[in-house]
């Protein structure tokens, strides 16, 4: 049995994010308490449900109290359910609304007396405001130094009427393509090896809606928070980009020192796990803060990278080794061996799955002894794999298929033809969905799969090339 057991060098990071305005923990209760599935955005902005977007100011002192409770409100009396224009603590935490002037500008309610919690308060001063924001004149001192687009200056909705990227003047529209269910109300992002832009898409429809303009060809994207965020990396490039969705804009780098590359998110840890291979490092960025919290200091050029049951797994690519780190135990790294071309990993029932592209075929190894379970052939050139429940869909790219394997018995339970005719290299599953995308590189196809019952849903054609494909949640702020 081979086992190598070293503790890794991990540096906690206590001083690498600049949004320093934390709403008072008193302040996030009575608001969670009243307002249920309220949004309080890593940089202050509290969003309720309906969308309802309120600014906060804090105070340059906070006043001592017993008990958190509502002082007054504009108009007066109201509770905050009831979504008044400005709503003062009696700890002089006050948080107001944005509202509309009628003319598609942002502001908050103008008086001609302003309470002095308003007048003395402070905006957080990294918030990401909406384009256009106007502050009323005798209120000015709350945005102390922070920088109010007015003009559109960081905006980087490119909208496509002017085709302003090459392949879109070789594409065109393909035919019409109905509407499902599983696709209303959300967004397709797509990347290419074409343009440094992400291409937004209704969905049905084969042509972007407008682009997202980059700094260089992305990597590998991610949609996080609802959709609310994009995580960006790109060739070349050593910063992790955030982008907001909702107004189409940079709202944050975060710098690294080496060139990021895999995306891998933990939904439920709210985090994301970022591969930097040239530097040997694996990146831990906290969601809720958007902070990079650790650097995971590991063993060769890392890829594949795979988070299962308290484990990350990835490949060095040098070598073809594959490791695990036991994230609850110190972060310890374990040698599994050394496996031909693999392509893709995956975890079940104390088993790793390995799939070698070149040899078409899928080793299991008992995670414990770290032996060889079992070896079987596959789908032609398989290249991605994905587990839900106890389902394992291995991708065959040459074969345009996807075959089914039950984890327990070890036996092929189906095979799904996508009948695109290209080469399917892409399969994820969308984020809070039974289902996967298919993405198709060579014919500009993307697939939907029902997981909970291996069935193909829908096979949609796109008039410009793919690299990936990321649905997430349609998202509407500030509109």
């Amino acid at each position: 049995m081979r086992k190598l057991i070293i503790m890794l060098g991990i540096l906690v990071i206590s001083a690498s994010c600049s949004f320093g305005a934390k709403i008072p923990d008193e302040v996030r209760g009575y608001i969670e308490q009243n307002i249920p599935n309220v949004d309080i955005r890593f940089d202050g902005v509290i969003i309720f449900p309906d969308n309802t977007v309120y600014l906060p100011l804090f105070p340059s002192l906070f006043t001592d109290i017993n008990s958190l409770s509502i002082k007054q409100t504009y108009p007066a009396n109201l509770s905050i359910n009831q979504k008044p224009d400005i709503i003062i603590f009696n700890n002089d935490f006050v948080m107001m609304k944005l509202l509309s002037d009628g003319k598609g500008h942002r502001t908050v309610l103008h008086q001609t007396e302003p309470p002095l919690q308003v007048r003395t308060g402070l905006l957080p001063q990294d918030m990401l405001v909406p384009s256009g924001l106007i502050i009323p004149e005798n209120i000015k001192g709350i945005i102390g130094n922070l920088k109010i687009d007015t003009k559109n200056e960081d905006l980087i909705k490119v909208d496509n009427d002017d085709a302003f990227e090459e392949f879109l003047k070789q594409s065109g529209p393909v035919a019409h393509q109905s509407l499902i269910s599983e696709l209303a109300n959300k967004t397709i992002f797509v990347t290419t090896n074409y343009s440094k832009n992400i291409q937004v898409l209704e969905p049905a429809q084969s042509m972007p809606k407008y682009s997202l303009a980059q700094q260089s060809i992305p990597i590998d994207v991610k949609a996080v928070n609802d959709g609310k965020f994009l995580i960006v990396t790109s060739y070349d490039r050593p910063f992790i980009d955030i982008v907001s969705v909702a107004d189409s804009r940079f709202i944050k780098q975060i710098a690294l020192g080496s060139n990021p590359e895999q995306i891998l998110l933990d939904e439920t840890a709210n985090k994301a796990y970022v591969t930097s291979p040239s530097a040997s490092t694996i990146f831990v960025v906290d969601l809720k803060t958007m902070c990079l919290t650790q650097k995971i200091k590991i063993n060769g050029y890392c890829e594949h990278i795979l988070l299962s049951e308290g484990r990350l797994f990835y490949v060095d690519k040098l070598n073809n080794e594959i490791w695990a780190i036991e994230l609850q135990k110190d972060y310890e790294l374990r040698d599994i061996g050394k496996f031909p071309n693999v392509s893709a990993l995956a975890f079940s029932n104390n088993k790793l799955f390995i799939s070698s592209r070149t040899k078409s075929r899928i080793a299991v190894i008992d995670y414990d002894t770290l032996g060889l379970v079992n070896e079987f052939t596959t789908v032609s050139k398989p290249t991605s794999m994905l587990l839900y429940g106890n389902i394992l869909y291995v991708l065959g790219s040459q074969s345009n298929e996807i075959q089914m394997l039950d984890t327990v018995s070890n036996k092929v339970i189906g095979t799904i033809k996508l009948e695109t005719g290209g080469y399917s290299a892409g399969l994820q599953k969308i984020a809070g969905m039974d289902y996967a995308v298919v993405t198709d590189l060579k014919n500009n196809y993307y697939s939907l799969l029902n997981l909970k019952n291996g069935t193909l849903v829908k096979t949609y054609e796109l008039g410009i090339p793919i690299k990936d494909v990321i649905i997430a949640d349609r998202v509407r702020l500030f509109e």
